[in-house]
């Protein structure tokens, strides 16, 4: 079910990525969405401001989250897990709006994404372009539809109209030759967001599938093209077999050659996808089983948990360890470095891509999805990320991020942290930039400088934000997506 026209400036949808089915709205979901609504039009006309410009202010974001906070702690009938904590007097007063969504925190997105619309693999993989052409972003209006998935389309929703400050390019899964983003495409858009003084705004991933024939060969040639923040693999792809499919980090074949490569290339970062499953085909391969058991072989390589072991279909609750198993999601990731002897703040990570937007639209869901991540990958580990482009704009899940809270209760019953001030700035960038290499405090000027910020300052005065989300938010669009692509 589409939701209400105008489009709110949070946004509950059923949105995919294209990995998953879209998730429909629960009552209670559609309800709060309907509530801000009209509690948006209320205020901008109680405001003497026009809808749209209040929707696009802090003011708009504000009073979005706060009705949506008031359904859901409604609908709970007790104390929630998690909230939204918006002051009742903060869609009236842009200086307390501001102070509840805003911020001047180093954002480092470290998953977005976007294709070539002039690449070789047009030809190569139609089954990509006509997926990519059944998305509802296709409708971007543009005369070439890919062009709704280019650099230029990533440039405005993460870098003008979000607050991000810098970001990682990473992959799909995909053979080469075939993939909508090839290594030289994705060295090019780098090259777009870097200032000419130097100033980086993208660092890149080079995609590594070791079932492919030449795979290592590559990994080497890649690194010797740029500094590579890392390598990304997903562990559910294998195109060489018709059965199940996929493969462990641990497997003698493919996954320990892969990381003794990266390792003598000097590549201390192994990106890996786990949870969100990308087909029935091999799903066990989602599971975190391996995560811990080369984390502990490997002490001097970060493993950094794409989507943090989250399945959709999984609810999560608080941790079990009887859950143990490649079907639990973020417990099986605790569990399995638990069976390790991994600690928190070790050299596992896990990465919120898809995994926050997902769960910010259920409260008592995110409170203990995060709270679990916290407390046994550790505060220091837990590392933001957004999957972006596919969502449109980030911005939605900065500011409501920057509201969530898990309540005393939750902190008190399972040892989960308060999100103050500092940890969130941890997860939203000081984190990343750790295990990335970057300085934020020597950054921050030159990025306030340089080409992007030029603009962005230049645009935010007028800035003209869609709140649209490009992926599926139905089943059929989901299936005609898939079919298209042939499965990808």
């Amino acid at each position: 079910m589409r939701e209400p026209f105008p489009r709110l400036p949070i946004k509950l949808d059923a949105t995919s990525n294209g990995e998953y089915e879209p998730i429909p709205l629960s009552p209670v979901q559609r309800h709060a969405n309907r509530v801000a609504v009209l509690d948006t039009a209320d205020a901008a006309q109680r405001l003497g401001r026009s809808r749209r410009g209040y929707l696009a202010s802090a003011c708009g974001a504000a009073a979005t989250l706060l009705a949506f906070d008031r359904v859901f702690a409604a609908s709970a009938g007790r104390p929630p897990g998690g909230r939204y904590e918006v002051p009742r007097e903060a869609p009236f007063e842009p200086q307390l709006a501001e102070a509840t969504v805003g911020g001047d925190e180093f954002i480092f997105d470290v998953q977005l994404h976007h294709v070539t619309p002039a690449g070789a693999w047009r030809q190569r993989a139609p089954g990509w372009e006509g997926a990519l052409r059944g998305m509802p972003q296709a409708g971007c209006g543009e005369s070439d539809t890919l062009h709704c998935f280019s650099r230029e389309r990533l440039l405005k929703d993460v870098f003008l109209d979000s607050d991000t400050s810098m970001a990682v390019l990473s992959h799909v899964p995909g053979l080469t030759g075939e993939n909508p983003l090839a290594h030289e495409e994705a060295l090019a858009t780098k090259r777009v967001l870097d200032a000419l003084d130097g100033t980086e705004r993208l660092l890149l991933h080079a995609r590594v599938h070791p079932v492919e024939p030449g795979a290592l060969e590559r990994m080497a040639e890649h690194a010797a093209s740029v500094k590579l923040a890392g390598f990304k693999t997903y562990t559910q792809f294998d195109p060489s077999t018709g059965g199940p499919g996929g493969w462990w980090l641990d497997d003698e074949k493919l996954g320990l050659p892969m990381i003794e490569q990266a390792r003598r290339l000097g590549v201390r970062n192994i990106c890996v996808h786990k949870g969100i499953e990308l087909s029935s085909r091999g799903r066990q391969f989602a599971g975190c089983r391996d995560i811990g058991v080369v984390a502990k072989r490997y002490p001097d390589m970060n493993f950094i948990v794409y989507h943090a072991g989250y399945l959709v279909q999984r609810p999560e609750g608080p941790y079990d360890p009887a859950r143990a198993g490649g079907m639990s999601g973020v417990d099986d990731l605790g569990s399995s470095l638990k069976a390790n002897g991994i600690g928190p703040n070790a050299n596992v990570y896990a990465e919120l891509g898809t995994t926050w937007r997902i769960v910010m639209r259920n409260p008592e869901v995110a409170a203990h999805l995060l709270g679990k991540l916290l407390v046994h990958v550790g505060e220091n580990n837990v590392l933001w990320g957004t999957d972006s482009i596919w969502y449109g704009s980030p911005q939605d899940q900065i500011q409501a991020f920057r509201a969530f809270q898990i309540s005393r209760e939750f902190q008190e019953r399972h040892g989960y942290p308060a999100l103050g001030a500092e940890l969130k700035r941890k997860v939203f960038g000081l984190n990343g930039a750790r295990v990335y290499g970057l300085k934020p405090e020597a950054l921050r000027p030159r990025l306030e400088r340089d080409r992007v910020g030029k603009v962005r300052a230049e645009y935010r005065p007028v800035a003209d934000p869609t709140f649209e989300t490009w992926g599926p938010k139905t089943r059929r669009e989901f299936v005609a997506l898939r079919r298209q692509a042939g499965g990808a």
